[in-house]
């Protein structure tokens, strides 16, 4: 925490950061508690992490309001120059600022938020998230990522789409929601190892049990959300406990062995901050660019102008 109650992040890539996601579950977290207990603290906890978002939104002149990931990051093959855009952040913010909103009306979060699903509109070349297909879209938690991509952060956003929406009747954001369901439904499969678990990614290895867990709960809220029977039978499949033991030794054994060879396919033991700024320096192209000094605009290789809010 800073000293004004806001979580950090730290991750051996990176240095200590302020990430908007987790600024945003923070903030939703304390949310939860407050409307459960009624406690003081976890209200003004709530109301911090909102303030703190509202300050440090960012306005594109393409209408667009984003909270960009102010760090460097590589995935796999995918090298992120910071700043750079993601559907997960974008998702949980919605989510938690249409929660600040109904709470204190304060019609500046109103504002935001109707920029807010800009992103889902414009692909990655863009300036954007989006990834469309044949039929619906899928939104990138990792922009330029192979697909199908991370199945977490893609449904995070679409909570957060459907959020917007209920709160705001906007028929735009309905249209967006309505094609992540669609991309959701002709993709989840691509997900699903043999009726019985969930992938991380783009199918690089097997969930842990915690992350499988969470890819089954957001999995069975948009089924109920969405009322598509596809959803709800394959998070009804996922269950922990369909499984028998056996299943479980295979679920484990599997486990080590798919996430043992994506480190091994990425030498993900030699990387480090140096590493990573090597990289970066070398390969990384920016997904959204902005002006982080004391210029109010900067111009970006996309035509886009960025005012900090």
């Amino acid at each position: 925490m800073d000293p004004t109650g806001v979580p950090r992040a730290r991750h051996r890539l990176t240095d200590t950061i302020y990430n908007s996601a987790y600024i945003a579950w923070w903030g939703l977290v304390n949310l939860g508690h407050f409307l459960r207990h009624q406690d003081e603290a976890s209200r003004v906890a709530f109301l911090k992490q909102v303030n703190w978002l509202e300050s440090n939104a960012v306005i594109r002149t393409d209408g667009a309001v984003i909270w960009p990931n102010n760090f460097d990051w590589i995935e796999g093959k995918t090298v992120l120059k910071a700043p750079w855009v993601s559907a997960y952040p974008q998702g949980l913010v919605i989510s938690a600022l249409v929660r600040g909103y109904r709470f204190t009306k304060r019609p500046g979060l109103l504002a935001l938020l109707r920029g807010a699903s800009r992103i889902f509109e414009l692909n990655d070349r863009q300036g954007g998230v989006r990834r469309s297909l044949s039929s619906g879209a899928l939104y990138c938690e990792i922009p330029g990522h192979s697909i199908p991509g991370i199945l977490d952060g893609f449904m995070s956003s679409l909570l957060g789409l459907y959020d917007l929406f209920v709160e705001t009747g906007d028929s735009a954001v309905g249209n967006l929601f309505t094609d992540g369901i669609a991309g959701l439904k002709g993709m989840i499969l691509t997900w699903d190892y043999r009726k019985r678990w969930s992938w991380y990614g783009s199918r690089e290895y097997l969930c842990p049990p915690a992350y499988h867990w969470l890819n089954r709960v957001l999995l069975e809220v948009l089924g109920r959300l969405s009322a598509d029977p596809l959803l709800t039978e394959v998070a009804e499949n996922w269950k922990m406990d369909r499984l028998s033991a056996l299943g479980r030794a295979e679920i484990f054994v599997g486990f080590l062995i798919t996430k043992n060879a994506c480190r091994v396919r990425y030498r993900t033991w030699g990387l480090s901050r140096a590493k990573l700024k090597s990289i970066v320096s070398r390969k990384a192209k920016p997904s959204v660019l902005y002006d982080k000094g004391t210029a109010k605009t900067a111009r970006d290789r996309h035509g886009f102008t960025f005012t900090r809010n």
